[in-house]
């Protein structure tokens, strides 16, 4: 007769995996830590308080929106596996020929003086289709020319800059009207921000094209397989990238009431920071808009903190460097482990 425990089965009994918390929570939580931070370095080194000052949280905001918008294009851009170098440029380029289209009528020069006084939308809607041509030219030469992400958008970069100084001879166009400059007035640019980063996050969350950007990411030879035309979705996610560039671009003309060719300089170092700061993953195929929201934040709050505490410009970028190094470090070692999951 067996015994007890010879007859007794053994089961493993599985281990309860701990509960993770969600990415974007993370990051938030990681945001509360530094602003926190500054506030107690406020008090110590200035003896004033960092979070209750109105006036430098609604410039940060502010500050943080234009670059949000570009960096919700550029997010899913990386999530496609792509990169996009040429924002700041379009954003240049962009608010150089918006302003061009909203200038007053008793400005006497005026770029075009027949086309003066126009009503708000007009240069809104040459703003947007000034931007997306750019990004339709980075997206067809990614997708048709073959030609890398990184090169594609590095030449356009160029370019755009280059056509935004041309465009007046380096002249700055001044004197908007008072419609136009109300778009960047007040709270309107974060309202815009805002607004955007919700339909994009439906869009991504909900929607067929949400679907075919990360497939594409993830894998673009079994996108292909299971009858996604990768090549038409690339275009149109660089050319979505490139009009947000150019919405960016009349924001912040509207805001500085002017267009000028340095508008928007390493913006897209930024943008790109945010999204991957806010967990998008440069390997592709992983990303939230909320995410990057919360990433734009976190820029926002360190280069409003370290102007708060008197921190030189130059330390500032040796900063936002080495946090977007380790942004990517830590990408990397969620990768490896999913993959080790996998």
């Amino acid at each position: 007769m067996a015994t007890s425990t010879e007859s007794t089965q053994h089961f493993e009994v599985p281990k309860k995996r701990k509960k993770k918390l969600p990415t974007e929570v993370s990051i938030f939580l990681v945001l509360i830590g530094i602003a926190l931070l500054f506030e107690v370095l406020g008090w110590a080194i200035r003896g004033d308080s960092f979070l209750m000052n109105p006036r430098r949280l609604l410039i940060m905001i502010l500050q943080v929106s234009i670059i949000g918008i570009i960096a919700i294009g550029v997010t899913q851009v990386i999530i496609t596996g792509g990169i996009d170098l040429s924002s700041g440029s379009v954003l240049a380029l962009t608010a150089m020929v918006t302003a061009s289209f909203a200038q007053q009528s008793d400005y006497l020069r005026a770029v075009y003086p027949a086309l003066t006084d126009l009503p708000w939308f007009i240069p809104l809607v040459v703003g947007l289709l000034v931007g997306a041509l750019a990004g339709l030219v980075n997206g067809a030469l990614i997708a048709f020319a073959v030609i890398p992400p990184f090169i594609a958008t590095l030449g356009m970069m160029v370019s755009a800059r280059g056509m935004a100084r041309a465009y007046t001879d380096g002249q700055p166009v001044s004197m908007l009207s008072d419609q136009f400059t109300w778009i960047g007035s007040g709270a309107n640019p974060v309202i815009i921000f805002l607004a955007v980063a919700v339909f994009f996050h439906i869009a991504l969350k909900y929607t067929r094209y949400g679907k075919y950007t990360y497939a594409i990411g993830a894998n673009p030879q079994a996108a292909r397989v299971s009858g996604i035309n990768v090549r038409r979705h690339l275009v149109l996610v660089y050319t979505i990238a490139g009009l947000l560039a150019g919405l960016a671009g009349v924001v912040a003309a509207a805001r500085a009431g002017t267009g000028q060719a340095g508008m928007g300089l390493m913006y897209e170092l930024d943008a790109i920071a945010a999204a991957v700061i806010g967990g998008t993953s440069l390997a592709g195929g992983v990303g939230r808009i909320a995410g990057t929201v919360i990433g734009a934040m976190i820029l926002g709050v360190m280069l409003s903190g370290f102007t708060f505490l008197g921190v030189d410009a130059y330390y500032q970028d040796i900063v936002k460097g080495a946090i977007i190094v380790a942004a990517v470090v830590i990408d990397q070692y969620r990768q490896r482990k999913r993959n080790k999951t996998v």
